[in-house]
């Protein structure tokens, strides 16, 4: 009888071993949401030298789901209608290509690079009809899980 009970008791000693050592890593495809200090940098080099960057800091959830939207300048005038879409992943690299509507031109890139400490992920643009390039790049900080109302 002890060792049949010393059987059952086993499986579930294991479960909370593999509970407490942390969850499974995520499936291939998917980042679960986390809370991250954000750290946004946008870049404009044919301006002259004291407008050509601004960095701004903030704390926010986000998950893979979010990456198509993450970057502040996506909600723009200069922007509008244009969206990131076509994921591609290799390893821990996801990229995905600017698809703007309406026939302007502007074209461009974001790449995500997910690695143990840090997110960083960087839009390039090239706004059509003018010899006009920037970039925004963010760099995401983990502080732990994402609050209650934000998930």
């Amino acid at each position: 009888m002890a060792l049949h009970q010393g059987l059952r008791r086993a499986p579930l000693q294991t479960l909370l071993w593999l509970l407490a050592l942390g969850s499974p890593p995520s499936p291939a495809g998917s980042l679960p949401p986390r809370l991250y200090y954000v750290t946004t940098e946008t870049g404009m080099p044919h301006l002259e030298e004291n407008l050509r960057y601004s960095v701004s800091h903030t704390r926010r959830c986000l998950a893979q789901k979010d990456f198509p939207a993450a970057f502040p300048v996506l909600a723009h005038p200069a922007l509008k209608g244009c969206r990131l879409d076509h994921e591609t992943r290799k390893g821990e690299r996801i990229s995905y290509e600017l698809i703007c509507e309406g026939g302007h031109g502007t074209t461009g890139q974001a790449i995500w690079k997910l690695g143990g400490h840090q997110i960083t992920a960087t839009l390039y643009v090239k706004l059509g009809g003018k010899n006009m390039t920037f970039y925004q790049r963010l760099t995401a900080r983990p502080l732990g899980p994402c609050p209650p109302a934000e998930r």
